[in-house]
């Protein structure tokens, strides 16, 4: 008997969509991540790296995916996220370990040569080691206190919950993966620096985000017409056995 063709609803083709942006986002930001920048804001200068730029995107699906599909379905995309992680670590150390070719050393070469793509490259890869060590354990805080203000506040006040889960489980993150990524680089003071403004500047982009994420919930319920996990973790309507006939 032929098994039947795997169909995928309109909620499993979100997940899809979902899990995608999100481990793009995110190993796409551990790359980048070795490049610094400075900015001046409310006259105080912040400094952090353009790793920065697609993690506002990861703090917004980690609340919808949160919101919508409920902790256990966040752990996985945040173990399936380590895991496309490593496999980014693993990739780009075997090409780093493979002979560049003998012309590219010629001083008229003017493509990539060994030194640039060791510098851009090798160099993201303790920043990938950083977050490997700051992100499982700042994800998971983050799903646990959502899930939590979610029970407390019986699912009412989305706004505190997505806030208040991404201001503690980024403290953790900025902290660790700074210290990682920078001790024996730079002097303490100056990691401490680049902890606080980036912390800084993550608060204030989750507090931008909240219409945002407003946005999306709408999207998803009314849109999509995908009801949100229950405040007691109880399936949804659109979940029930026959949903998807």
């Amino acid at each position: 008997m032929r098994p039947a063709p795997m169909f995928l609803d309109k909620r499993h083709k979100l997940f899809l969509v979902l899990a995608g942006i999100f481990t793009t986002c995110l190993v796409v930001g551990d790359i980048i991540g070795g490049k610094l920048v400075s900015t001046t804001l409310f006259g105080m200068e912040f400094t952090t790296t353009v790793g920065m730029v697609p993690f506002p995107v990861t703090f917004l699906l980690t609340d919808v995916l949160n919101e919508f599909y409920g902790q256990r379905a966040a752990r996985f995309i945040t173990i399936v996220g380590f895991g496309m992680a490593v496999l980014s670590f693993v990739i780009i150390y075997t090409a780093a370990a493979v002979p560049f070719a003998g012309f590219t050393h010629a001083p008229e070469w003017t493509g990539v040569n060994e030194a640039s793509f060791d510098n851009v490259f090798l160099g993201s890869l303790r920043m990938i080691v950083a977050s490997l060590c700051a992100y499982l354990l700042s994800q998971f805080v983050d799903i646990g206190v959502f899930h939590a203000l979610k029970r407390v506040t019986s699912g009412k006040l989305l706004w505190l919950r997505a806030t208040g889960s991404t201001a503690v489980s980024q403290l953790i993150d900025t902290v660790t993966i700074n210290f990682v990524a920078w001790s024996g680089t730079m002097a303490t003071g100056k990691i401490v620096t680049i902890i606080y403004t980036a912390y800084g500047l993550k608060l204030l982009i989750a507090v931008g985000l909240t219409p945002l994420i407003y946005l999306c919930h709408t999207l998803v319920q009314r849109g999509l017409g995908i009801s949100p996990i229950l405040a007691g973790g109880d399936a949804p309507d659109d979940l029930a056995p026959d949903a998807s006939r």
